[in-house]
């Protein structure tokens, strides 16, 4: 899935990104860590993977979206 990454803290290396819809979701620092990031700037392209759905939504990795 893609999102924008919306916010980020590099202290907690955690944040939200906005999936197409326009929904926030927040990541968490395992999420970041999982994907090999150092630092995410809002308004990039991601690549993320959830799992649970709607109101459970979580995210297990954050990425960056490459062609």
């Amino acid at each position: 899935m893609q999102a924008t990454a919306y916010t980020y803290d590099s202290e907690t290396r955690s944040g939200r990104v906005l999936l197409d819809d326009g929904t926030p979701v927040p990541f968490d620092t395992a999420a970041f860590d999982r994907g090999g990031l150092r630092l995410l700037r809002p308004g990039q392209r991601v690549r993320i993977e959830t799992e649970g759905a709607e109101d459970s939504l979580r995210i297990t990795l954050v990425t960056l979206q490459t062609l």
